[in-house]
C-alpha cells in the first residue's frame, strides 16, 4: 500500500485525514438538511441567501451552501416518504427498534431530536432526549453550531447520568448525522441500543417536545443572548418536567388499574348498599327514642360514619371515569 501511496503522490496519513474530513462534512450536512427543512416549513418564502445568513454553517461558505440548498430540493415540494437505508458515504443507518414495542415503564425508550431557535436574527440549536413513557426530558443542550460535540454529546451525557449501569434503553432518533458519528457511537456503546426512523418525518414524539419547549416557554421567556438562552432552557426543562401536567393515564397507570380492580368495585358496591341502611336506621332511632342526648350522640356517630362513605360513593366514581 505504501508503494501505491507513493505512486499517486500522497501518504497514508493524508488519505485518512481526507477521509475523516469528508466523514465529518457528511455528518454535518445530514443534520443541516433537517434544520433547513424545519426553516422552510416555518419560513416558506425564505431564500437561500437569507437562510445562509441566519444559519452560517461552519462546514461551508455561502456559494457552497446555495448549491447544497438547490441540490436538497428545497425549491420544490419535499416528498414525505423519502427513505434510504445507507448514506452515500457508506454509513449504515440503524433499524427502527420501536415499531410494535410495548412500553411498560420508564427508561425503555428514549427519543431525541435537534431543532433550531431564532435568536437576534441568527439560529441556535436545541437538542432534547426524552423518556417516551414518562414524557420527561432526560437530557438537553443549547449550541451555536451543529457540531456533534455541541449538540447530541452534551445532551447524551446528561441522560446517561440518570440511567443505572444495568439499563440499556433504546435511543430513537431521526437519523441526523450527529446520531451516527464516531464520537457519539462511542458513548452509546454498551449503554444504549441505537434506533432510527425509516423516514426523517417519523419522530413525532421528539418533535412535539421541541415545539412545546420553544413555543410554550422560550418564546415567552424571550432571551436576549446565548447565555440567557442556556439559562432559560434549563428553567424551561425544569418547569416542563416538574410542573407541567403530563399524560394522566401514563403517569397514573397504577391508580387507573386500582380503580377498576375487582376488590375496589366490591368495596364500592358495599358502600352503596350499606349507606341507605344507615340512613333508615338513623331515622328509626330518631322516632323511637325521646332522649335528646341519646339522639344527639347517635346522630353524631352516624354522621361520622356516613360522611366518608358518601364521599366514596360520589367522588371516586367521578375520578375513575374522568
Amino acid at each position: 500500500m505504501n508503494e501505491l501511496y507513493r505512486n499517486i503522490g500522497t501518504t497514508k496519513q493524508n488519505i485518512h485525514q481526507r477521509f475523516n474530513h469528508e466523514l465529518v462534512l457528511a455528518e454535518e450536512k445530514a443534520q443541516l438538511i433537517l434544520v433547513m427543512r424545519q426553516i422552510r416549513a416555518d419560513h416558506p418564502g425564505l431564500g437561500a441567501r437569507n437562510m445562509y445568513g441566519m444559519i452560517k454553517p461552519l462546514v461551508m461558505g455561502r456559494d457552497r451552501f446555495i448549491a447544497f440548498y438547490k441540490q436538497s430540493g428545497l425549491k420544490l415540494k419535499v416528498v414525505k416518504n423519502y427513505r434510504r437505508t445507507t448514506d452515500s458515504t457508506g454509513v449504515i443507518r440503524f433499524p427502527n427498534l420501536i415499531i410494535d414495542f410495548e412500553l411498560t415503564g420508564v427508561n425503555q425508550i428514549l427519543v431525541s431530536d435537534i431543532t433550531y431557535f431564532e435568536l437576534n436574527g441568527k439560529f441556535c440549536y436545541l437538542t432534547f432526549i426524552m423518556d417516551l413513557f414518562s414524557r420527561k426530558i432526560k437530557g438537553h443542550s443549547a449550541s451555536q453550531s451543529l457540531r456533534t460535540i455541541d449538540t447530541t454529546i452534551p445532551a447524551l451525557g446528561m441522560a446517561l447520568k440518570q440511567l443505572k449501569s444495568t439499563q440499556t434503553p433504546i435511543l430513537h432518533s431521526d437519523g441526523g448525522g450527529q446520531y451516527y458519528c464516531k464520537e457519539f457511537l462511542e458513548l452509546t456503546k454498551h449503554r444504549l441500543r441505537n434506533s432510527m426512523c425509516e423516514s426523517v418525518y417519523e419522530n413525532a414524539h421528539a418533535e412535539r417536545v421541541n415545539g412545546t419547549i420553544k413555543n410554550d416557554y422560550l418564546v415567552h421567556y424571550a432571551p436576549n443572548d446565548f447565555n440567557q438562552l442556556k439559562k432559560m432552557l434549563d428553567k424551561a426543562v425544569r418547569m416542563y418536567n416538574q410542573k407541567r401536567p403530563h399524560h394522566w393515564g401514563v403517569k397514573n397507570k397504577g391508580v387507573l388499574l386500582f380503580l377498576f380492580h375487582p376488590i375496589f368495585n366490591t368495596l364500592l358496591l358495599f358502600v352503596n348498599v350499606v349507606s341507605p341502611i344507615f340512613t333508615l336506621l338513623h331515622s328509626w332511632i330518631s322516632l323511637t327514642f325521646t332522649c335528646s342526648k341519646a339522639i344527639f350522640i347517635f346522630s353524631l356517630f352516624i354522621g361520622l360514619v356516613k360522611a366518608p362513605m358518601l364521599k366514596l360513593k360520589f367522588v371516586i366514581p367521578t375520578i375513575g371515569f374522568a
